[in-house]
C-alpha cells in the first residue's frame, strides 16, 4: 500500500518537456523524470502528469505533496487559467482538472515565480533581498521573489514582464513582432528560444544581448533587484553574462548598476524544485 510521506514531488510543466523531481525532507533530490509534453493537447497532458506522479508513487512506497509551475497563470476571478503561452491551457480549469485525474490536492503557481523560489532561497540569489528570475524558454517569464517571499499582486501577474512591450524599438526589431496574446512587439517575440532560432545569422547573438539588455534595463529601473537569474534553455548562453551587464548600463536611470546578472545554480532543475517547495519549506 502506498503510504503518505513527507516528500515533496514538483512538477514543471514547460512547452517541450514536463518534469518530476521529488524531494526529500532535507531538500535532497530522491527522484527525477522528464517526458516530452504531449502534442495531443489538453487531456493528454492531464493523463502525462498523472502517470509521472503514479510513477513517483510506486518509486518512494509514498503519496508526496504535489506542487506544479506551468506557463500562465490563475485567474482569481474564474480560477481559469490565463496568459500561458501554451494556449491549450487557457480557459481550462487546469488545477480542479488535475486533482480529479491524480486524486489528491495540487498547489500551483507560474513557472517563473517557482524558479524564481528556488534560486532566491538556496540558488544564485541567496541571500539577496531582492531575486528577479527569468525564464528564456519556449516562452519569456519573470518572477519576483522579496525577501524569500513569492510576490504576485493584486492580479496574479507580478513579474510578467515577457508582454511588456520590446523599449525602443529600431531596425532589426520593426517591423513589431506579432504575439499570440493578440497584441504586436512583446518582449517575449524577441527574447524566447524559438524567437533566437528564427533570428538566426552571425548577428542574432548580438542583436539578441542588446534586446535583453533593453528589457533587464526596464526591470532594474522599477524593481532594482539585487540579482536577476536567468533561466531557460537560451541561459546557458555563457557571453549573456558577460556582454549584457555592459550594454544595459546606458538604459539604467543611474550612476552605476550593482544589479548582478547571474546562471542559475541549480540548472533545469530550479523550476522543478520551487514548484514542489509550493508546500512549504
Amino acid at each position: 500500500m502506498v503510504r503518505s510521506s513527507s516528500s515533496r514531488i514538483g512538477i514543471d510543466l514547460g512547452g517541450t518537456k514536463i518534469e518530476l523531481l521529488a524531494l526529500d525532507e532535507t531538500r535532497g533530490e530522491v527522484l527525477r523524470k522528464r517526458v516530452p509534453t504531449p502534442k495531443a493537447g489538453y487531456e493528454a497532458t492531464l493523463y502525462a502528469i498523472a502517470a509521472l506522479v503514479r510513477e513517483a508513487d510506486a518509486a518512494l512506497n509514498a503519496q508526496g505533496s504535489v506542487g506544479i509551475g506551468i506557463p500562465g497563470a490563475l485567474s482569481r476571478a474564474t480560477g481559469l487559467v490565463k496568459n500561458a503561452n501554451s494556449t491549450y491551457l487557457i480557459g481550462k480549469a487546469f488545477k480542479q482538472d488535475l486533482e480529479k485525474t491524480i486524486g489528491r490536492a495540487v498547489r500551483l503557481a507560474n513557472d517563473a515565480n517557482c524558479f524564481a523560489l528556488s534560486e532566491a532561497v538556496d540558488g544564485a540569489g541567496a541571500g539577496a533581498e531582492v531575486v528577479f528570475g527569468v525564464i528564456l524558454g519556449t516562452g519569456v517569464g519573470g518572477g519576483i521573489v522579496v525577501r524569500g517571499e513569492v510576490l504576485t499582486g493584486p492580479n496574479g501577474i507580478a513579474g510578467e514582464w515577457g508582454h511588456n512591450p520590446l523599449p525602443l524599438p529600431e531596425g532589426p526589431d520593426l517591423p513589431l513582432r506579432p504575439c499570440y496574446c493578440g497584441r504586436s512587439g512583446c518582449i517575449e517575440t524577441y527574447l524566447s528560444g524559438p524567437a533566437l532560432e528564427r533570428d538566426g545569422g552571425d548577428a542574432a547573438l548580438g542583436r539578441y544581448e542588446e534586446r535583453l539588455a533593453r528589457a533587464l534595463a526596464g526591470v532594474i529601473n522599477i524593481l532594482d533587484p539585487d540579482v536577476i537569474v536567468l533561466g531557460g534553455g537560451v541561459s546557458k548562453v555563457e557571453r549573456l553574462y558577460r556582454n549584457v551587464p555592459t550594454l544595459w548600463e546606458k538604459y539604467v536611470f543611474s550612476d552605476r548598476v550593482d544589479t548582478r546578472l547571474r546562471p542559475p545554480k541549480h540548472g533545469d532543475a530550479s523550476g522543478v524544485r520551487g514548484a514542489a517547495w509550493l508546500w512549504g519549506r
